[in-house]
């Protein structure tokens, strides 16, 4: 992640190249950032409030210094959620759940890749049966990454089949984790949390669940993220995947969603190529962020 050049420090840069100490305007052009940056009302003030106490009580006056105060407070709050995947288990199973369109299946196959260039034996497990287009989509990102998949017998199998059928060879074959695909839309809400409650269950007869991770599409900001509550609310969520993260405009969205839904982002991706999804970094991402 250290080595990726973003473009979210375009919104800061104005605010900070301009006047060398610290006027009205700077405060009025931090606060219209802040909101362009998507960190959304209520995280904007809270952070604008903290700097205009730290910036008094340090007697600061020197926009450069309030920029590095910007960025500590930022890294602050970021770094209050712990990034770490739990994957100790063996094989630590992955469910993957979110919205039809955020790009959940290409994500897996990023994930795996990502979790291949540590040594990690991988094996995918293709449950979204409901859309066939996502187990062939699936398929084509396994191969490229390099990892087995566990595909439906049949079309329109069970999800949760799929799913106890690909814990099931994971377990028996020494894998060390197991992705899996989940349906990002039924009839119902309810059906689909439901849906999942049962893949849940049928994995837990074989290996616990390591972690769920819901994967959200950066650019859809707040909206985005009210789409996906009932995941949140009712899928045992340990953490969120933050996609289609190089666009500038919403670098902020990365701190309100986590104080929003009190949960850590746990991967990033930045752009569509099969290494561009990382492990998310607080330090590197307030320095890239604020600039």
């Amino acid at each position: 992640m250290a080595e990726r050049s973003w473009s979210f420090s375009n919104v800061f840069r104005g605010i900070f190249s301009g006047s060398e100490q610290i006027t009205d305007d700077t405060w009025d052009d931090l606060e219209t950032a802040l909101i362009t940056a998507d960190f959304g009302p209520d995280v904007s003030e809270s952070i604008l409030d903290q700097l205009r106490a730290d910036v008094t009580r340090h007697r600061v006056t020197e926009v450069k210094e309030m920029r590095r105060m910007l960025r500590d407070a930022i890294e602050e709050r970021l770094a209050a959620y712990d990034p770490t995947l739990k994957l100790s288990e063996r094989p630590a199973v992955i469910l993957v759940v979110g919205v039809n369109g955020v790009g959940k299946t290409t994500t897996i196959g990023k994930f795996a890749n990502y979790l291949k260039s540590f040594d990690k034996r991988i094996l995918v497990g293709a449950a979204d049966t409901f859309r066939a287009a996502a187990v062939e989509q699936l398929s084509t990102w396994s191969e490229r990454a390099g990892v087995d998949i566990v595909k439906p017998q049949q079309q329109g199998q069970d999800p949760a089949s799929v799913s106890f059928q690909t814990v099931q060879k994971a377990v028996e074959e020494n894998y060390d984790i197991a992705i899996i695909d989940t349906a990002g839309r039924l009839q119902t809400k309810g059906g689909l949390m439901d849906e999942l409650g049962k893949i849940r269950r049928v994995i837990e007869k074989q290996a616990p669940v390591s972690e769920v991770l819901l994967v959200l599409d950066a650019t859809t900001g707040q909206n985005g993220l009210a789409q996906a509550e009932a995941f949140i609310e009712h899928a045992g969520v340990t953490g969120l995947v933050l996609t289609k993260l190089d666009g500038s405009a919403k670098g902020g969205f990365v701190l309100s969603v986590q104080e929003k839904t009190g949960l850590p982002i746990k991967l990033v991706g930045q752009g569509e190529g099969i290494g561009d999804l990382t492990g998310f970094t607080p330090h590197v991402f307030a320095q890239q962020l604020v600039g």
